[in-house]
């Protein structure tokens, strides 16, 4: 399946038109950890979840270069770029073969970025713009025909010229490997976005962030909205947000994230404007067992995790923006009269270019002022439950009312224009 980014720049498209909804899940050690019975038991369990892109990294983060995949291969010989070991990508091959299999993309990741920036990780550093410009072509010729989006840089900032020149040599690389079949982006590090060193290169089609860890109600939609506003205009999405799972601020006495925390962080981000968003567990990242070493306090073993409540949730996030009236959809405050508030309360609200529809999501029930007056004469209310996908019918409402959510849980209000019905 062949993705494009849309006329307005706002959203990815499938080859038909229709809205690609980019779902990702936290797969770094995919191919490093796992076997292919065990890599078959996850892409399955996330095709069931209705997951539509898996992020892995070719050359891991837990020291990927040096300690070899479940078939006792390394990716290269002599730790060298241009001498890559066959067996390490066969194994590569056969799990992006699985995962099209089960209609998943593959957000597929290079290098971590250790591999060029080794600020903090086990590195070693193998990259100058040279070899990273012949390694993406190698890659990019060896994955052209699959259903893949590029994803370059792995939790780094661009510090240094050299490490624009290996990120940029790397995208070159990929592009002359695959002859543009793919999107492309960049993965940065915690608090950051794409945006901010490469938003106006060719290259990147859409800007990814990374909100990351540190606390409950990370405002990403402040970071979305930064790259909303960005020009030229490009679609955008947090890559990387909290995780179900992971120790607040890597502290567990702090407590943990839960899937209130990534339904949340998902629709505020969506209802910011974009085009989709990466759940990740702290567990599955890592694929961690009780014979691994847990990296930061990691407690659940990832076959379990995957049954994690916030990750079956994930799929009423897809199932209610993924139709094509989503493509009209912009960010829009000003739906709301009330205050919006911060923190865990802060609403979220956007409406249709027509006025057809406006959406607003409360984190915590309770009760939102509608400025129905300015999207048409009424409108009909529905309330969906993010943690079933159930809808409540609502009453027809006009002017300015005062809507309460059924429960201090959290809703998305769904509100549509009386004499748009059906648009």
């Amino acid at each position: 399946m062949k993705l494009r980014v849309s006329e307005n720049q706002r959203f990815i498209l499938r080859e038909d038109g229709l809205p690609f909804f980019y779902l990702g899940d936290t797969a770094w050690e995919l191919f490093h950890r796992l076997d292919r019975d065990e890599a078959t038991h996850y892409l399955r369990t996330r095709a069931q979840q209705r997951f539509t892109v898996i992020q892995a990294v070719v050359l891991a983060e837990l020291d990927g270069l040096r300690v070899p995949n479940s078939y006792g291969a390394v990716p290269f010989h002599d730790l060298d770029p241009a001498r890559p070991n066959e067996d390490y990508f066969r194994h590569v091959d056969w799990i992006l073969e699985r995962a099209a299999s089960l209609g998943l993309t593959i957000g597929l990741l290079p290098t971590w970025g250790d591999k060029f920036n080794c600020k903090w990780g086990q590195g070693p550093e193998i990259f100058t713009p040279a070899n990273a410009e012949a390694y993406g072509e190698h890659i990019g010729r060896r994955y052209r025909d699959y259903p893949l989006i590029w994803i370059l840089g792995g939790d780094r900032q661009m510090e240094q010229p050299q490490h624009f020149a290996i990120v940029r040599a790397m995208a070159r690389g990929l592009r002359n490997g695959d002859g543009g079949r793919h999107l492309m982006t960049l993965h940065p590090m915690g608090g950051h976005s794409s945006s901010g060193c490469f938003h106006e290169d060719s290259w990147l089609d859409f800007n990814m962030l990374q909100s990351g860890h540190g606390e409950r109600n990370t405002p990403n939609w402040n970071m979305i909205t930064a790259d909303f506003k960005r020009q030229p205009a490009k679609p955008c999405l947090d890559g990387e947000a909290n995780y179900e799972d992971h120790p607040i601020n890597w502290k567990p006495e702090n407590g943990w994230f839960d899937a209130h925390d990534v339904r949340q962080t998902a629709y505020r981000s969506l209802l910011a404007g974009a085009c989709g968003y990466t759940y990740g567990c702290h567990d599955i990242w890592q694929f961690w067992q009780p014979s691994r070493k847990p990296i930061s306090a990691a407690r659940t073993p990832w076959r379990a995790a995957l049954e994690l409540p916030g990750a079956w949730q994930m799929q009423h996030v897809r199932a209610f923006f993924e139709k094509p009236e989503w493509l009209r959809l912009s960010p829009d405050q000003a739906v709301v009269l009330s205050e919006t508030g911060v923190g865990g309360e802060h609403i979220r609200a956007a409406r249709a270019s027509d006025n057809a529809f406006a959406w607003v999501y409360l984190p915590q029930g309770g009760e939102v002022r509608i400025n129905v007056a300015q999207l048409g004469a009424c409108m009909t209310a529905a309330w969906y439950d993010p943690r079933t996908g159930a809808t409540r019918s609502g009453d027809t409402v006009s002017g300015t009312p005062t809507l309460r959510a059924p429960t201090a849980d959290d809703w998305l209000l769904s509100l549509r224009n009386c004499a748009k019905e059906g648009a």
